[in-house]
């Protein structure tokens, strides 16, 4: 069959059927396709369903409805809502949900007390305050965030975003414990170390070496930051609290120097 018979509007729902990628692929095949692989129709079947609700609880009072496609890409780009505390974004890709849940949004271990932490502004980061170690003898750091928010039936990771301060001590004595559980579901467990232990520290200069395994080491990101993958679950269709965790299992050794963004939740390509 010739496409280019078909109506305009005709040619928008199937390319609507399909995905952000296919729909720019699209829009090379003729003017006609671009016209139609353009429409608001297509992009505003790609953006979230509660895209609306999304903007208004955002900083960003610049993203406009007029043209869905340029929404569509606006929201590809980290935005602040809920009061700067949380971050949002379009993966470009598929156009699933991701969230960063701010040092603010998660629970950390007596991080009220600037005994053993201080809250402060890095040039870096995407909030107003990121949490820096001053000096703790036991770790545990908790995020939690409902499937409801999340694209559906799609396959998450979750990773704490850190770094290591130039002055930091006691991170690579003993390994700790992640864990990521939805609803009743315990999940499984990993261990990772926030920096490598002396004796691997030998074979690299990297400090966010990533050994060949996959195990849970610190990896560098493009922003300037490095993460930790806490685990992975499926967000089905439902309405279930999902817990990430990192906590110590054995504790009592000092420790500091270790600076959090907070919790990042994107999905996971195959």
């Amino acid at each position: 069959m010739d496409f280019s018979l078909l109506p305009e509007d005709c040619v928008s729902k199937i390319i609507s059927l399909t995905s952000p990628l296919d729909a720019c692929r699209s829009s090379l095949v003729s003017a006609a396709f671009r016209s139609a692989a353009d429409s608001n129709e297509v992009w505003e079947r790609f953006l979230p369903s509660d895209y609306r609700d999304l903007v208004s609880r955002s900083k960003a009072p610049n993203l406009k409805f007029c043209l869905m496609k340029e929404l569509y890409f606006g929201l590809c780009e980290s935005i602040l809502i809920d009061g700067g505390n949380k971050s949002f974004k379009l993966d470009k890709l598929s156009g699933k949900k991701c969230y960063v849940l701010s040092a603010r949004e998660i629970s950390i271990t007596w991080s009220s007390d600037p005994m053993y932490w201080i809250w402060k502004p890095v040039p870096e980061s995407r909030f107003s305050k990121v949490a820096v170690l001053r000096t703790i003898w036991w770790l545990e750091i908790q995020g939690k965030i409902r499937t409801k928010t999340l694209s559906t039936n799609t396959t998450y990771g979750a990773y704490l975003i850190m770094q290591i301060s130039q002055s930091a001590y006691g991170l690579d004595s003993m390994p700790l414990e992640t864990q990521v559980k939805v609803g009743n579901n315990h999940g499984s467990t990993n261990t990772t170390h926030l920096r490598l232990p002396n004796t691997e520290k030998q074979h690299t200069d990297d400090p966010f070496y990533t050994d060949e395994g996959g195990g849970r080491v610190p990896r560098e990101r493009d922003d300037g930051w490095a993460e930790i993958e806490l685990g992975e679950f499926f967000s089905g269709d439902g309405d279930e609290e999902v817990e990430m965790s990192l906590r110590e299992v054995k504790g009592y050794q000092l420790k500091g120097g270790l600076v959090v963004e907070g919790i990042e939740v994107r999905p996971k390509h195959q």
